[in-house]
C-alpha cells in the first residue's frame, strides 16, 4: 500500500506540473532553503572527501610509478560517483528530513485539512514547489561539490605525494569526457527529485502525533539514501558501462 500511495503521489505531481499549477513564490522560497542553507556542509564534506580519496589512491599509484594516473583515478570515481552521491545524501539528511517533518507536522495539526477547506490543493502548495526547488538546486550544488572536491584532491596530491597540480588536472581532463559533466548534472537533477519526493511522501503519510513526525523524518532520510544508491547504480550502468 505504501508503494502504491507513493506512485499515486508521483503521478499527481507530474500531472499538476504539466497543468502548470505551481506556486512559484513557494518554489523560490524553498530554493533559498535548499541552496544557501546546505552549501556549507556540502562544500566541507566534498573538500575532505576529495583529500581522503586522493590519499588512498595516490599512495598505491605512486608506489607503482603511475603518478600521471592519480588525477584520472580521482576523476573516474570521485567526479562521476562520489560527488553526486555525497551531495544528494547531505541534502537528504538536511532538507529531505525537514520536508517530511514540516508536512508531517501540518498533517497532525490539521493544517492540510484547512488547505482543502480553502480549496487549495496540497500537492500544488506543499509538494510541487519542494520537488522543483530540489531538482533545480541539487545539480548546482553537485557542481560546487565537484569543483571543491577537485581542489581538495589537488591539495592532498601536492602536499603528501608531491604531485604537481598541472599533472593532476591534466590527468583529470584526459580521463573525463565533456559528456560526463552532463551526466553528473543529470544525476543531481534526478537525485533532487528523489529526495524531495520521498521527503514529502513520508510527510503526507504521517498520522498520530509528534512521535510519528519524528519517525517520518527518519524514514525519509533512510529511504532517500537507499533510493539514491539504487538509482545511481542503474544510471552508472546505463551511461558508463561499455560493452566488451
Amino acid at each position: 500500500m505504501r508503494f502504491i500511495s507513493a506512485l499515486l503521489l508521483l503521478g499527481q505531481i507530474w500531472l499538476r506540473l504539466l497543468q502548470g499549477k505551481t506556486c512559484y513564490r513557494n518554489v523560490l522560497e524553498h530554493m533559498v532553503k535548499v541552496g544557501p542553507g546546505s552549501i556549507s556542509p556540502v562544500l566541507l564534506v566534498s573538500f575532505f572527501a576529495g583529500m581522503i580519496f586522493t590519499i588512498q589512491t595516490a599512495r598505491e599509484l605512486v608506489r607503482f610509478g603511475a603518478v600521471d594516473a592519480v588525477g584520472g583515478a580521482f576523476a573516474l570515481a570521485f567526479c562521476r560517483e562520489l560527488a553526486p552521491i555525497l551531495t544528494a545524501s547531505i541534502i537528504a539528511g538536511q532538507v529531505g528530513s525537514a520536508f517530511a517533518a514540516e508536512i508531517g507536522a501540518m498533517i497532525v495539526t490539521e493544517q492540510v485539512d484547512a488547505l482543502y477547506m480553502l480549496r487549495t490543493n496540497p500537492i500544488d502548495y506543499l509538494v510541487l514547489p519542494r520537488v522543483m526547488a530540489c531538482c533545480l538546486i541539487l545539480p548546482i550544488l553537485t557542481l560546487f561539490s565537484l569543483v571543491i572536491g577537485i581542489i581538495g584532491g589537488i591539495f592532498a596530491a601536492a602536499q603528501f605525494y608531491q604531485v604537481v597540480p598541472e599533472i593532476f588536472l591534466e590527468s583529470v581532463r584526459n580521463f573525463l569526457e565533456p559528456s560526463d559533466l552532463y551526466i553528473i548534472l543529470l544525476k543531481g537533477f534526478i537525485f533532487g527529485i528523489l529526495v524531495a519526493f520521498i521527503g514529502c511522501s513520508h510527510g503526507l503519510a504521517t498520522c498520530g502525533g509528534a512521535k510519528e513526525v519524528g519517525e517520518s523524518s527518519t524514514k525519509a532520510v533512510v529511504s532517500s539514501w537507499v533510493a539514491i544508491f539504487i538509482m545511481d547504480f542503474f544510471l552508472s550502468l546505463l551511461f558508463f558501462e561499455k560493452p566488451i
